[in-house]
Parts: structure tokens; sequence; C-alpha cells
């Protein structure tokens, strides 16, 4: 197995892969991920996504790619019964989540004023799209992230891609993997399951078939605002970062998008609503890490701590 590494969507990039045509493969696979960023960030005025936003209210016409994604969130939107919603924008900005990870673990984030009050607030379930000529339509005064979705849609398309070059390959962005294939001399891949704590140290690792896994915490992207202790994850029923009792939720699921989507409206919801949603959404599994390092797994219908035989 060949690897690269590199830094995009402040996220460690490692892609992986077999065979001769590694190298040419890494190459595509990371021209393809940079440009990606470039369309879909949130911190830069000229992106494809900073464009939408400022057009709210009227038609645009979209890129290919951009309605694509926005078609996949909006399926993922009714999915999680609205605990992904891109609309969070204005909450997380009101976090302090103004500028980049990389850039706000250094300077730490000044307090925001001038929220709009949450009731009547529009969500994400109110935008339009027409694939006929490829065209959206944001309601007056929405802005949204795509962030955490574009980061898992774009490792699954840099996958694609790869593959092309190598039967058996994998793309990890931040906690989102989109795995193909199996590594020589293997039956599955090895996924570790990191303890949110101790980030060096792997509570168990995962034998994983070929599709995507997606990881999210509260402990990761975490910053001070005004003394307090803040992340990413922002609760769209309260507009605050979620209070929970999982540290981090990690998910399967046949697509990265699916994936980084539902460990996210896990995390968010919890234990009943994991369950709730679940019931909807078969085709997602999860493991959740609590404060303690405890694992729970979903079993029967309920949620259940996994005894690790020693």
């Amino acid at each position: 197995m060949e690897y690269d590494n590199f830094r995009a969507m402040n996220s460690d990039i490692l892609l992986a892969a077999e065979g001769l045509g590694a190298n040419q493969g890494f190459e595509m696979s990371r021209s393809f991920i940079e440009a990606s960023e470039r369309r879909f960030t949130r911190f830069s005025q000229t992106s494809e996504l900073a464009l939408i936003n400022q057009a709210a209210g009227s038609w645009m016409a979209v890129s290919p790619e951009m309605f694509d994604l926005l078609e996949t969130a909006l399926a993922c939107y009714r999915a999680t019964d609205g605990l992904f919603d891109p609309t969070i924008l204005p909450d997380l900005e009101q976090a302090g989540y103004t500028k980049s990870m990389d850039e706000l673990r250094i300077s730490g984030a000044e307090p925001q004023s001038n929220l709009r009050p949450r009731a009547g607030r529009m969500t994400f379930g109110d935008i339009k799209l027409r694939r006929s000529d490829l065209s959206i339509l944001l309601p007056a005064g929405m802005r949204i992230d795509l962030g955490g979705i574009a980061k898992g849609w774009i490792a699954e398309q840099a996958a694609r891609r790869l593959a092309d070059f190598s039967p058996n390959c994998a793309v990890s962005a931040g906690g989102d993997m989109f795995l193909i294939g199996t590594p020589s001399g293997m039956e599955n891949w090895e996924v570790g399951l990191e303890d949110p704590r101790q980030p060096s140290q792997d509570l168990l690792v995962l034998q994983v078939e070929d599709g995507a896994v997606a990881t999210s915490s509260v402990v990761k992207r975490v910053w001070q605002q005004g003394g307090s202790a803040r992340h990413h994850l922002i609760d769209p029923r309260t507009g605050e970062p979620a209070n929970t009792p999982w540290l981090s939720v990690t998910v399967q699921a046949p697509s990265a998008a699916t994936a980084e989507v539902f460990a996210k409206a896990f995390l968010i919801g919890g234990p009943e609503c994991a369950r709730v949603l679940m019931e909807k959404n078969p085709q997602v599994t999860y493991i959740a890490v609590d404060g303690n390092s405890q694992i729970w797994v979903p079993e029967n219908g309920e949620c259940i701590r996994l005894k690790i035989e020693s």
C-alpha cells in the first residue's frame, strides 16, 4: 500500500492505494480535493458557496458538483428529521466560528452579537432545487454552511477517482473515510476507533468492508469564546453547541456524505434520537463513545454499552 499525506479543508488528508498507478491517482485525487475545497468553503468570498449565499432570494445556476451536494444535503436534512440543517451558519458565527479552524485555534474567538431570534427562522427544507437547469433558490436572508457534508462528499468522490488507478484504495479526510476494495492479503480494512480523550490510543479496531466510515466529535474542533469552551456541532433546535452525553460517534454507511451527516445527527441527538433515526434509516449503524471512554452500540432497537474482553 502506498500513501500520500497533505493538509486540506482544515483536516489531515490521507490517500492510500495499491498498484503501479497509485502515484498518478494521488495526483488526480489531490487536485480534485483542493479544487473542491475552493468551491465549497465558506471562508472565501469568491467560493461558489459564498456566491450562493450572496444571491439568496434569487434563482442561481450552479455547478453540477454543487447541485449534487445540495440534493444530497436536502435528502439528509429530511432523513435526520432536521438534526442536520446547513442553515445553522448564523449560529456557528454567533459561537465564534467566523474563520477557519486552523486560524481559530491560534487567535481564539470574539463574542458576536445581533443574532436573529430562532422563532420563525427558516430551515433547509425551505430551499428550492430545479434540476432542469441546475438552479437553486435560497430564501432571502438564508445563509448555509456545507462544511461537514462537503468533506464527506469530497472524500468519496476523491476515492472514486483514485479507484480508476487502483482497485484497492481509500481516502480519509479528517475522520471521513471512503474505502474501495480490500487491501491485499486482508479480508477487511482495519479502522481504529479513537479514544476521544486520548487520541493517540484506540479503544478497538473495526473490521470494515468497502463503503464509508465517518466520525464526529465534540472534542476536536473546539475553541474559547469569552472564557467559555465552544465546539462546532450546533444543535439546530437550540442554536447552541450541542449538549450531548457522547464525546464521539462513528457511523458506517453506504455513502460518505450519509455517514458524515448521521455521525453528527446521532451525536447531537443522543441515544433516543439515534434509536428513532435508525428505525427510519436501517442502512446506517453507529458506535458512540461517552465521557468515560465507554462504548455504546445499537442492539434490538436499544443503545447498549459494549463490554470489551480484555
